[in-house]
C-alpha cells in the first residue's frame, strides 16, 4: 500500500471568499434595529385570523426570492390537485447537449403537482396499491452515459436524482386519497433490445435477473394482495379477519349452488397476519353444530390441485346470520367459467374457439389429482361447477368451495359412495362444458355431437366413461379413471418437469443478490459514518479512508467527458472480486488528487471485515 498527501482542507475558502460572492451581499438580515422592528411589527400584522403562513424560497444564488403571490386561503385545501401537462422545472438552465424538444410520450402520462417548497424532494409516487414507485421509466442498468447532441433523442431523467432539471414528477403523499395512479410495472421489469449473437464471454443486463413477465406477474400478485379499499360498508372486524375487500365480479345475489347468497372477500388475519380469503353464506342459521364440526376433516386433505380449508365459523358482523368458510387466498386467480365461458364479461363472444385438447387434458389430470386426494379421505367434492375451479396460474388448476355443501346440507346427507359417484358425474360436465364453451342445460347429446368434433376419440371417451358413473352395473372410482389416463399423466408431469427446471434456472438468476446486498451493506455501514466512540472523523481515518475511496471506484467512474458512468458490469465485477478476496491490483485516487493509494481486493476485503466487526463491538465511552 502506497499513500502520498491528505485531503486539502477548505477552511481558508471558507474565510476569504470569492470576489463575486462578495458583490452579491448576505442573504440574511444582520441588523438587530431592523429585527427589533419586525418584531414589533409582527405582533400587529398576525391574528388568529390571519391567513395560513407560506415561507418565500430561495433562490439558487442565495438571495431570497421575490414574492410572487399572495397567502393562499384554507379553503384551497378542498379544491381540485391541479395536473399541468408536462412539470414545470424549477432551475432555468439546460444541461448541455439536452435537446429542449418535448416528445409525445412525455405528454401521455399527466403528472402529479409539486407544491412550491417540495421541489428537491425525492421524485416518487404512490403505486396506488400502498408502495412507492420511481416516477420516471428511467432504466437505472444502462451500461454507459453518452453524451447528447442537439438532433438526438432526449432521454428519461433519473428518478433518484435530488435535482428537479433531472426528473419530471410528482411528490408521494402519504395521506392523498382519491385518484390513484396506476403500478409502473415497467419501472421493476425494464425492457431493452435482447441481443441474440452475444459471444460466450458476453452477458446482457436483463439476463441477470429474473424474466420481465415472472417479475410482472409477481408484481402484480403482491399489488392485489396488498389492495385495500378505505370507503366501504363492510365491517372492519369479522372474528380475527380485518380489512375486507370484496372479490366478486357481480353484485347480484345468486343462491343457485349453495341454496344462499354467497359472497367472497380477501382479508387479513389478526393471528399470523397472513391474507386469506373468506366465503360467506348470507342468511345462514346453523341449527346442528355437528355440521360445522364436519370441516375438521377437510383440514387432512392436502393436495396442489385443491383450495386449503382452513376454518369455518358463523357471524354477525354483517347485520345478519352468516357463514363464513376460511381458505387460502390466490391473488389475481380466475375461475374457468370467467377464462373460458365469458361469466362475469361484459363483451364476451359468441363463438370463442374451442379449448386446445391438450390445454383440457392438462385440466383433467388436475382434476382428477384432486378428486383422488378428496375420495381418498373419505370425503366429496359435491361442487364441481366452472365457476368453482379456480386458476391461479398458467393452465394451473384448484377445485375450490369444497365443505360448503358438507354444513349446509348436513340434514339430509346421502352416503359417501352415492356422492363420490356424482363427482365423477359432475366432472364429466365439467369437461363436456368446457369443450363446447356453453353450460349444458337441457340436450347434452347436442353438446356431445359438437364435442365429438373438435376433439379425438379418447378424450370422448373419457367423458363418456365419466357420465355413465352414477349407473347402477358400473363401479367407476377416480383411482380407475386415473388408470385409464395415465398416458396424459405421464405427459403432464412432463411438461411440470420443464417448467421446474425452467424456474430453478429463473432462481438462479437471483441466486447472487442477496450475497451482493450483504457486501454493500457492510460498505454502507462503515462509509461516511457521522460519529463513532466520540470521534466525528472515524470513517475518514485510517482503513476507513481508502474504503471510502473504493465506494468512489466503484460507483462514481466517470466517462473522458466526465460524465456519471452507470455501468452495472463494473459495478459486480469488482463487488465480486471484493466478496472472492481477489489478489488483483486496483488504483483508488481521492477526490482531490492529492492520495493516491494501491490496493488488492484481498486487502480491501480484510479493512471491510475488520472495520464491520468494530463497528459489532460495543463503543469505548467517557465516563
Amino acid at each position: 500500500m502506497a499513500s502520498a498527501g491528505k485531503p486539502p482542507l477548505e477552511d481558508a475558502r471558507r474565510t476569504t471568499g470569492s470576489p463575486k460572492m462578495k458583490s452579491r451581499g448576505c442573504a440574511f438580515n444582520h441588523d438587530p434595529s431592523k429585527l427589533t422592528a419586525n418584531q414589533a411589527d409582527s405582533k400587529k400584522r398576525f391574528n388568529v385570523d390571519s391567513p395560513s403562513f407560506t415561507p418565500s424560497l430561495m433562490s439558487g444564488n442565495g438571495v431570497s426570492a421575490p414574492k410572487k403571490s399572495t397567502a393562499i386561503s384554507p379553503k384551497a385545501a378542498n379544491a381540485a390537485p391541479f395536473q399541468p401537462r408536462i412539470s414545470a422545472r424549477s432551475n432555468t438552465s439546460t444541461p448541455t447537449g439536452r435537446s429542449e424538444a418535448v416528445q409525445d410520450w412525455a405528454v401521455a402520462d399527466v403528472q402529479e403537482f409539486v407544491p412550491r417548497g417540495f421541489e428537491h424532494v425525492n421524485p416518487l409516487q404512490g403505486n396506488g396499491n400502498g408502495g412507492i414507485t420511481p416516477s420516471s421509466a428511467f432504466d437505472p442498468f444502462v451500461t454507459t452515459s453518452t453524451p447528447m447532441t442537439p438532433g438526438s433523442v432526449p432521454v428519461s431523467g433519473n428518478p433518484y436524482s435530488h435535482d428537479p432539471t433531472a426528473a419530471m414528477g410528482g411528490a408521494f403523499f402519504a395521506s392523498q386519497t382519491g385518484f390513484q395512479q396506476p403500478v409502473q410495472y415497467h419501472l421493476y421489469a425494464p425492457i431493452g433490445p435482447h441481443s441474440q449473437n452475444l459471444l460466450g464471454y458476453q452477458r446482457n443486463v436483463h439476463g441477470l435477473f429474473l424474466p420481465n413477465d415472472i417479475r410482472e406477474d409477481l408484481q402484480k400478485k403482491s399489488a392485489a394482495t396488498l389492495q385495500t379499499l378505505p370507503n366501504t360498508q363492510l365491517p372492519a372486524q369479522v372474528d380475527y379477519f380485518h380489512s375486507l375487500v370484496p372479490l366478486d365480479l357481480s353484485h347480484q345475489k345468486n343462491a343457485m349452488i349453495f341454496g344462499y347468497p354467497s359472497w367472497i372477500y380477501k382479508a387479513q388475519s389478526s393471528k399470523d397476519g397472513n391474507y386469506y380469503a373468506l366465503r360467506r353464506l348470507e342468511g345462514f342459521r346453523l341449527t346442528n353444530e355437528k355440521a360445522i364440526r364436519s370441516v375438521q376433516a377437510w383440514k387432512n386433505v392436502c393436495s396442489a390441485s385443491v383450495v386449503t380449508i382452513h376454518d369455518a365459523f358463523t357471524s354477525r358482523s354483517f347485520q345478519d346470520s352468516s357463514l363464513i368458510f376460511v381458505t387460502d387466498y390466490h391473488p389475481l386467480s380466475k375461475t374457468l367459467a370467467e377464462q373460458h365461458l365469458g361469466t362475469g364479461n361484459r363483451f364476451q363472444a359468441r363463438s370463442n374457439a374451442p379449448i386446445p385438447e391438450q390445454v383440457l387434458w392438462g385440466y383433467m389430470t388436475q382434476i382428477s389429482n384432486g378428486l383422488q386426494a378428496i375420495h381418498s379421505n373419505g370425503l366429496a367434492a359435491r361442487v364441481l361447477e366452472a365457476s368453482k375451479v379456480l386458476i391461479t396460474g398458467r393452465n394451473r388448476l384448484r377445485i375450490n368451495a369444497c365443505a360448503v355443501l358438507d354444513v349446509v346440507q348436513f340434514d339430509t346427507q346421502r352416503s359417501i359412495r352415492d356422492l363420490q359417484r356424482q363427482d365423477l358425474v359432475h366432472f364429466g360436465q365439467l369437461i363436456l362444458t368446457l369443450g363446447v364453451n356453453s353450460p349444458i342445460q337441457h340436450n347434452p347429446a347436442a353438446h356431445m355431437e359438437v364435442f365429438t368434433r373438435n376433439y379425438s376419440p379418447q378424450l370422448q371417451n373419457c367423458v363418456v366413461w365419466l357420465l355413465k358413473s352414477c349407473e347402477t352395473d358400473v363401479d367407476h372410482t377416480i383411482d380407475l379413471f386415473i388408470t385409464g389416463i395415465s398416458a396424459q399423466l405421464m405427459s403432464t408431469f412432463d411438461s411440470a418437469l420443464h417448467m421446474d427446471d425452467q424456474l430453478t434456472s429463473d432462481l438462479c438468476r437471483e441466486l447472487e443478490n442477496a450475497r451482493l446486498v450483504r457486501l454493500m451493506s457492510k460498505l454502507s455501514f462503515v462509509n461516511e459514518r457521522p460519529e463513532y466512540e466520540l470521534d466525528p472523523r472515524w470513517a475518514e481515518t485510517g482503513e476507513r479512508y481508502f474504503l471510502k475511496l473504493f465506494r468512489d471506484f466503484v460507483f462514481h467512474q466517470v466517462d473522458a467527458q466526465g460524465d456519471p458512468s452507470v455501468d452495472l458490469g463494473h459495478v459486480l465485477t469488482c463487488l465480486n472480486k471484493l466478496d472472492a478476496g481477489s489478489d488483483e491490483k486496483i488504483t483508488l485516487i481521492s477526490r482531490d488528487e492529492q492520495s493516491c493509494f494501491i490496493v488488492s481486493y484481498k486487502e480491501v476485503k480484510k479493512a471491510l471485515e475488520s472495520c464491520f466487526q468494530a463497528l459489532l463491538k460495543p463503543p469505548r465511552r467517557m465516563h
